[in-house]
């Protein structure tokens, strides 16, 4: 199967049974990306399939044959993603675990609300779920994260 992680094209071998986030993490050794519950309910494997937030726990790597898909290592290019700068700036990060997914639900978010409301941010992330302090942090980080993209245009 061929599908593009990241700006690369990569041919794969896979077994019709493999989860993307497997290829993703064992395969491609992008292991920014976590496997929390494997069950679709915690949102720590959360990568951009062709630009839509998608759980990579739950998806079967043929379905994203062809696809484009944008894992946390490919935010950043020369420089960390106004969402990276964000979550760090504002303490959004805590133990780090789900932090990956966070983020990547806080772009697939900006892409439709760049300016979110409270409610929106609270709709945005559900399925995202943080085990340690609360979501405080990581609400600022998001509005703070909406702030910089619409300054910077990304």
């Amino acid at each position: 199967m061929q599908i593009t992680v990241n700006g690369q094209t990569q041919d794969l071998s896979i077994k019709d049974n493999t989860l993307l986030i497997d290829v993703i993490r064992d395969q491609l050794q992008l292991t920014g990306t976590h496997s929390g519950c494997d069950t679709t309910q915690c949102g720590c494997c959360t990568v951009l399939m062709d630009q839509v937030a998608v759980k990579s726990c739950t998806i079967l790597a043929r379905q994203a044959e062809g696809a484009s898909i944008q894992t946390i290592e490919g935010l950043a290019k020369d420089h960390l993603h106004p969402v990276q700068e964000a979550f760090s700036e504002e303490h959004g990060l805590q133990c780090g675990y789900c932090t990956p997914g966070m983020i990547m639900s806080t772009v697939y978010l900006l892409q439709s609300h760049p300016n979110p409301t409270d409610e929106q941010i609270k709709e945005g992330l559900a399925g995202n779920i943080c085990r340690c302090t609360g979501y405080v942090n990581i609400v600022k980080a998001v509005k703070s994260a909406a702030k910089k993209m619409q300054e910077t245009h990304v």
